[in-house]
């Protein structure tokens, strides 16, 4: 017998400046089922459960839950009708215990004092549940493992006693035995009557797992509730790629014979393993693969900022020392990471300090900053990367976010970097930046920097790169020219191959 429908959400828009993240999404879910919502990264699905959940207002559309109209004013509100997400980016609060995150904004308290021991029994209590007794709830958040700041977010879902549990990527940090342990719980939930939306890039996990499947696609619904025993791989994908790709000015290739980056057998436990690739002078190298299959951990292990377990990195014919920062710097190695605003800005700093930051003995004298030095050369470095506006004492939090990103590739070519790591270069940016950020890092290649990047956009991969190697799980599964592979080819070697 057909569940009734628990959760529907009708014509759901959310515009952000120069974005319309949703278009009009629609998304029916039934009590004790596992929805998968399917999609490239960017499609807007991470969005869609934030409105869910509260963190985001709508602006249009109508959610009904267990057929009355709703309107959501909180998480917190979300939480007491029952709808309860674990998002891709963990909300927990690194200073706290275990058991007060798993029971943070609804806190076993009487009279006004929190009963902590009962707490902590309930705490024990979900891990236990969730295969990993061995979690102790009095220990900081902070000090665990990405792996086990995961399962604490999933206990405090299950600690809500939610009707409906979204799960945004909740298998990118877990081990094999680790999921199954979720399959368990998830079938356990389900059976009760709980509803879950299952957010996975991972083909094999959504057969194994779910029931139904909506397919999104530039914030706009393609498909909603396909069974997914009645539908192929091939016809998810089709549904997933539709579209033209991005826009990305056809320009000739500026790689040279000369090798400046190499790679030799990196490998870091649980991250990636045995990597090798050559990225010459001129040449835009590109890494494509799902969230959590080491793109990311791999380009930190380059630029120093994580210690590999084997392998090595050359610049120029010359091995860097592994783990050290400044030594990648000194060979002349720079990086964009994905989380610009908090790994890479001081943000009530202004543009100039950001800028220079990674050249400040060139600036200073006696302890003291040459204020003017500083001013003149970020002055040239905004013309050169067309900057806007050109202010540098204004502070970086000001700039809009494709200007922000220019400031940070700024930082490397004022340094004078010869192999630039750029991973997510373009998220959230604006379409017009996005194409001025591709423009940019042709002309930069054109002037014979080694660029490797990273994009969960597999066109923009292939539109920009001129070979790309595909990563999956932390290997690579292939290495080719960009003008060799389709998106479908990319999709099928991450997804249909780890089916």
């Amino acid at each position: 017998m057909t569940q009734p429908d628990l959760l529907e959400m009708t014509g759901i828009v959310k515009l952000f400046p120069g974005v319309r993240a949703l278009d009009g999404v629609d998304l029916r879910v039934r009590a004790g089922e596992v929805h998968c919502l399917l999609g490239q990264n960017g499609a807007g699905k991470s969005t869609l459960i934030k409105v869910l959940s509260a963190a985001l207002t709508p602006d249009g559309g109508t959610i009904r839950w267990q057929g009355e109209v709703i309107e959501l004013a909180s998480p917190a509100a979300a939480l007491r009708r029952g709808i309860a997400a674990m998002y891709q980016e963990l909300d927990l609060v690194p200073g706290l215990s275990v058991a007060e995150n798993i029971f943070l904004g609804h806190e076993r308290a009487t009279a006004g004092f929190s009963r902590r021991g009962q707490a902590r029994d309930a705490a024990a209590q979900l891990l236990a549940r969730l295969g990993h007794p061995e979690i102790d709830p009095d220990r900081e958040v902070g000090t665990l493992s990405a792996a086990q700041r995961q399962l604490v977010s999933m206990a405090r879902a299950l600690g809500h006693r939610a009707r409906l549990i979204v799960m945004d990527e909740p298998t990118a940090a877990l081990s094999a035995g680790e999921v199954d342990n979720l399959f368990r719980v998830i079938g356990e939930l389900t059976a009760d009557g709980v509803a879950v939306i299952y957010i996975s890039h991972r083909m094999a996990e959504i057969r194994r797992i779910a029931n139904r499947v909506t397919v999104i696609k530039d914030g706009c619904t393609v498909a909603t509730g396909l069974p997914v025993a009645d539908t192929t791989t091939g016809e998810l994908v089709a549904l997933m790629t539709g579209g033209a790709p991005p826009e990305v000015a056809e320009v000739g290739s500026s790689a040279t014979d000369q090798p400046v980056l190499e790679v030799r057998g990196l490998s870091r436990r649980g991250e990636f393993a045995d990597v090798d690739f050559t990225v010459h002078a001129g040449e835009i190298f590109g890494l494509a693969g799902l969230v959590g299959c080491g793109r990311s951990e791999l380009l930190e292990a380059i630029f120093g900022a994580r210690t590999p377990d084997s392998g090595e990195v050359r610049v120029a014919g010359r091995r860097v020392r592994s783990g050290s920062v400044p030594a990648a710097v000194a060979a002349g190695i720079g990086l964009t990471p994905e989380e610009r605003k908090s790994q890479a800005l001081l943000p009530q700093m202004p543009l100039a300090a950001n800028v220079t930051l990674a050249s400040l003995p060139h600036f200073s004298r006696f302890g003291f900053i040459r204020r003017a030095a500083e001013t003149a050369e970020t002055r040239q470095i905004t013309e050169q990367l067309q900057l806007r506006p050109a202010e540098p004492a204004r502070p970086i939090a000001a700039f809009s976010g494709g200007n922000q990103q220019k400031a940070v590739i700024g930082r490397w070519v004022l340094r004078g970097c010869r192999v630039l790591l750029l991973d997510e270069p373009t998220r959230g940016v604006d379409v017009g930046a996005r194409a001025e950020l591709y423009a940019l890092m042709r002309r930069l290649a054109a002037d014979g920097i080694a660029i490797v990047v990273v994009s969960s956009d597999i066109p923009e991969v292939l539109a920009l790169a001129d070979r790309v190697l595909v990563l999956r799980d932390g290997a690579a599964v292939r290495t080719a020219a960009a003008g060799e592979l389709t998106e479908s080819d990319v999709l099928d070697l991450v997804m249909e191959a780890a089916a």
